[in-house]
């Protein structure tokens, strides 16, 4: 609720639309090379996970989720289907306007409800000990970190991450 004389916020989760996995490959690129250095071998990991989610996206077992705050993208999070069984949380983005807001939570919440209600057994994900703020979402959720293993990537060394949810 707002406080007096303070406005209103309007928060949307939508569909993609054309143009949105653009926002989210510029977005990765510019927001982790500005808080971790990344060079540009992320974004264009991004880009080739945004190109085959595109090229392949199946609407029957798969999605994506576009965050708006008053109109603007702040954030994007995408499941997509692994195998029969399992389903994989990617890309999830929210900009340092909609950090704080509870909302990345709110766009797992969202995968993890898609993914049960598709049957799946579990939701599974990728990311680096270095992301704090994502591992406190995913652990908060109930996801298990079940492998790590250390990788120079993106210009940096990193610990990458495997996660699990059992459904």
């Amino acid at each position: 609720m707002a406080r007096a004389n303070e406005p209103v916020r309007t928060l949307v989760l939508r569909d993609p639309r054309p143009g949105d996995m653009g926002w989210v490959v510029q977005q990765h690129g510019a927001l982790y090379w500005e808080e971790f250095g990344w060079n540009s071998e992320f974004e264009a990991l991004v880009a080739e996970i945004a190109a085959q989610m595109i090229r392949t996206h199946d609407p029957a077992c798969e999605r994506g989720w576009i965050a708006e705050l008053d109109g603007e993208r702040v954030g994007a999070v995408f499941v997509v289907r692994k195998s029969d069984s399992q389903a994989q949380l990617r890309l999830l983005i929210l900009t340092p306007a909609a950090r704080g807001l509870g909302l990345g939570g709110r766009l797992t919440d969202e995968c993890i409800a898609f993914a049960r209600a598709k049957g799946y057994a579990k939701l599974v994900l990728w990311t680096n000990a270095n992301l704090l703020a994502a591992r406190a979402i995913y652990a908060r959720r109930g996801f298990e970190l079940i492998a790590r293993e250390p990788h120079h990537s993106f210009g940096a060394d990193l610990v990458g991450e495997h996660w699990e949810l059992t459904l």
